[in-house]
């Protein structure tokens, strides 16, 4: 073979040789990226999704140290009770507590007084709702569901066909919940500073945007996560990159002047809060905001009057100074359902119940009617 027949086939050899190594190399790059892609999206999925809850009584999770009632699903609801004899008592009433909150942080148990229980015979009980406290969680948690269970708990504990339900915060919000699914079981309603969800229906776009901007930033994102995006509701109130939920946070910016009186007064804001907590944040606080910032498939506003004949009433108490629910919104809603009584108070925050003497002048009022609250 001449030289230069050679030297062709030399080049040749190369240049096979350089085309098979490029997609060797090529390939291989597309393997890093595409492991690289997949540990990321792995990771991703793992940062957001939540631990599992610690079920009370449990391997791994707290003691049951309180007494508790089986649902018809297998669930339980602890329950504290106090006031007079359950079977000897004249009116009887269910307290929802609110966010981040228990069955023990009640004001009917605490700022009720032993004259007005005594004269009136006022049982009263309340409970850890789904996921807080030693109440087991609740996967399939919905406005709904809490209506009945609250209807469950009354029955487990004979309560009669008729009860009073006494709401505050987010356990007001789910006390119209109790208005629209078990308004038959219903003797009088009260509601403390609901909690508003600013994505029902009814509400004017400009009232909700300008009650939803009187809110810090760092809560109006927290509420547009648990409303548009709960999956990620987790993470958004664990990671260290924004501000989460003053609320969850303990941040006091979000008390009223009087509610820091209180406070101080006190000494504690949320005594039991890890009691509360103690089954995971996830269970109790985020499915919390994920349940009340839903889509409802009702609105508070489409409700009638669960009392057309005078048998019961609904009262509805806001302080004008409440930083954590417009007290322009609920003046609102309280104005398109007249046979609700409204109650204005002014000078006074969220933490209205702890003021001295109102709780004793609430349920006065709700229970015979005799005491104006403004």
């Amino acid at each position: 073979m001449s030289g230069g027949g050679r030297k062709r086939e030399e080049k040749s050899a190369r240049s096979h040789t350089t085309n098979t190594q490029q997609p060797s190399s090529s390939g291989y790059l597309k393997t890093i990226l595409l492991v690289t892609f997949i540990g990321v999206l792995a990771w991703v999925y793992q940062s957001i999704q939540p631990p599992p809850p610690k079920i009370v009584g449990s391997p791994g999770g707290a003691t049951v140290t309180s007494p508790r009632i089986k649902l018809r699903d297998g669930r339980h609801l602890a329950y504290k009770e106090s006031g007079f004899p359950r079977d000897e008592a004249k009116f009887k009433i269910i307290y929802i507590h609110g966010f981040d909150s228990c069955m023990r942080d009640s004001p009917l148990t605490y700022f009720l007084s032993p004259g007005l229980v005594a004269e009136l015979r006022i049982y009263t009980v309340s409970f850890d709702r789904p996921g807080y406290g030693e109440s087991d969680p609740d996967p399939n948690r919905s406005p709904k569901s809490i209506a009945l269970d609250i209807e469950e708990l009354a029955d487990g504990l004979g309560l009669g066909t008729k009860f009073y339900v006494f709401g505050h915060s987010m356990g007001g919000q789910i006390t119209w919940t109790c208005l629209k699914y078990i308004p038959h079981r219903l003797a009088g309603v009260g509601l403390i500073a609901p909690a508003i969800n600013y994505w029902w229906r009814n509400l004017p776009g400009e009232i909700t945007r300008e009650g939803f901007s009187l809110m810090l930033p760092a809560d109006q994102w927290s509420l547009r996560v648990a409303h548009y995006t709960p999956w990620l509701t987790y993470w958004w109130n664990t990671q260290k990159w924004f501000p989460f939920s003053n609320v969850i946070a303990g941040n006091p910016i979000i008390f009223s002047r009087e509610d820091m009186e209180i406070v101080s007064k006190l000494g504690f804001a949320r005594p039991n809060q890890a009691y509360a907590r103690q089954q995971g944040e996830y269970e109790s606080l985020h499915r919390d905001l994920n349940v009340g910032f839903s889509s409802w498939e009702f609105d508070p506003l489409d409700l009638q009057d669960p009392f057309p004949n005078n048998s019961g009433s609904v009262h509805l108490w806001n302080g004008d100074e409440d930083k954590f629910v417009p007290v322009k919104l609920q003046r609102y809603i309280a104005s398109k359902l007249p046979w609700i009584h409204y109650h204005e108070i002014s000078g006074s925050g969220h933490l209205l119940p702890l003021v001295e003497g109102m709780t004793d002048k609430m349920i006065k009022s709700l229970l015979v009617g005799d005491e104006e609250v403004n």
